[in-house]
């Protein structure tokens, strides 16, 4: 990668006209005078008119709205989030914090949604952005994030055209905020340390706050379901590839479907929408491994976790567990079929009206009978699941919600959630699994490092729900005869 910018030595220049901040070692150590007027002059106007509101600014109004019902009288912040640093001075990609985004349709780093009570009720948005560098300084070629380093970002005027919002100076938002008075403040912490530190809060009242946001994301609206479809799609198609290039991968290493896949995640979206699950052989019966570099080998399972996260962020979770030499063992189909048998339960229990409770519990009375009936754990069925004997097999909980974040909503309230009751709109996960781990004396041997797991997108709909991933094949047949298509 490019060196970090600093200013260029002059060892014939009579004055050092400013020192910049890089690095302690870097090869410039200033700038001339000469320079800095030559860096300021000669530069298009390229800022960019009769730009339109984007697609998802109406939804996002309505959000703002819900989210201002709930808080009447009070000034609420909700920021976007800082780059974090890798390493030295190499920092992360900027991912922004998901209630920014869901409620402003934004991804800029450094801003702030910011909800002012109005004194006849509800509330006045705007948004905090960093603007443009001003090309009168040197800021726009000097220092860490300069634009012309980092690329040209969005000028306040042109946010205001895309987001439908006033936007001002976030460079101020802190002395602003620091300064506010009238109305008591909320804030998402952990987001932005700088804005947190200028409001004086209560954290339960901010935790409320982040809760309600997690909250208006449960029910999806129309535009971020088309946005869910897109990444399922573009997921399918990823674990297409992946089926295409198996050989490779059994040339190489777990690497190589990683790489196949997240080449489909950039090619159609933002990227992966968290790290994308590779396991071969006994690595399947690691919940999240991610390391991914183990050896790929004809005879055992895979077992791909992993999702395409949309321009916008929205992300799939799909997983499908493939017999690498294109057909299942016994043993291994015996495992595959009753995992599919309970997700078929549980995808059985997502309708509206349901507990949210209900596909969990489906999906796990099933495994535990089975697990009962293969002398794995001891009987009877109901009571082995009552004592949660079968958690020794499949470790975690059958799904989740899904959207913005992979595990979505996770600071919704519990009576919304878990406790709650399903709607349509909502969109989750149902991927109950089994896991025998390699090293388990209980099993047989035939039996230790097999994993599998069968994971889908489902939406919740008036009548039931929508399998949004069911283009890809579940059933053991299908999936044989997917792979005996696509395999290279």
């Amino acid at each position: 990668m490019p060196l970090c910018p600093s200013p260029p030595e002059e060892p014939t220049q009579k004055k050092v006209y400013e020192v910049a901040k890089g690095r302690k070692n870097g090869l410039y150590q200033g700038i001339s005078e000469e320079l800095s007027a030559l860096m300021r002059t000669g530069w298009a106007d390229t800022e960019r008119h009769g730009l339109q509101l984007s697609e998802q600014a109406p939804y996002a109004a309505r959000r703002r709205a819900a989210l201002s019902a709930r808080f009447p009288g009070e000034r609420l912040v909700i920021p976007s989030g800082n780059l974090k640093v890798r390493s030295n001075d190499d920092t992360y990609p900027f991912r922004p914090y998901s209630g920014y985004v869901h409620m402003t349709g934004d991804q800029a780093r450094d801003g702030a949604l910011v909800l002012e009570p109005r004194a006849d009720g509800g509330h006045d948005a705007y948004c905090y952005q960093l603007p443009r560098d001003s090309r009168d300084t040197d800021e726009f070629w000097l220092g860490y994030t300069a634009e012309l380093w980092m690329g040209r970002r969005r000028s306040l005027a042109e946010s205001e055209l895309v987001l439908g919002l006033p936007c001002r100076d976030v460079r101020t938002a802190a002395d602003d905020l620091a300064a506010a008075s009238g109305a008591p403040t909320r804030i998402v912490r952990g987001i932005d340390p700088a804005l947190e530190a200028a409001v004086t809060t209560d954290e339960e009242r901010d935790a409320e706050l982040e809760e309600a946001l997690s909250d208006l994301r449960l029910v999806k609206d129309a535009w971020e379901l088309a946005e869910m479809g897109k990444a399922v799609d573009s997921t399918v198609r990823g674990f297409t590839d992946v089926v295409g290039e198996l050989s490779r991968a059994i040339a190489s290493s777990e690497r190589w479907i990683e790489g196949t896949f997240f080449r489909r995640a950039r090619l159609e979206g933002n990227s992966v929408g968290y790290g994308s699950i590779c396991a071969a052989g006994e690595h399947a019966t690691i919940m999240h491994w991610t390391e991914n570099d183990g050896p790929v080998r004809p005879g055992d399972l895979l077992l791909l976790d992993a999702g395409v996260e949309t321009h916008t962020l929205y992300t799939a979770d799909v997983t499908r567990t493939l017999p690498i030499s294109g057909t299942f063992t016994p043993v291994q189909r015996k495992v595959y079929d009753a995992v599919y048998e309970a997700q078929e339960a549980g995808m059985a229990a997502v309708k509206p009206g349901a507990q949210y409770r209900d596909f969990h519990e489906a999906s796990q009375r099933y495994l535990a009978a089975k697990l009962v009936e293969w002398g794995f754990i001891a009987g009877p069925a109901d009571q082995a699941y009552e004592l949660g004997l079968q958690r020794r097999f499949t470790m975690a909980g059958t799904g989740h919600m899904l959207g913005l974040d992979v595990h979505d909503c996770a600071a919704a309230r519990n009576e919304e959630y878990v406790d709650g009751v399903l709607e349509p709109g909502m969109v989750l996960t149902v991927e109950p699994g089994l896991y025998f781990q390699p090293d388990d004396l209980t099993v047989p041997e035939e039996w230790r490092g097999i994993g599998v797991r069968i994971e889908d997108d489902l939406v919740v709909t008036d009548g039931g729900h929508e399998n949004l991933s069911a283009g890809l094949p579940r059933a053991a047949d299908e999936v044989e005869a997917w792979m005996a298509q696509f395999a290279g």
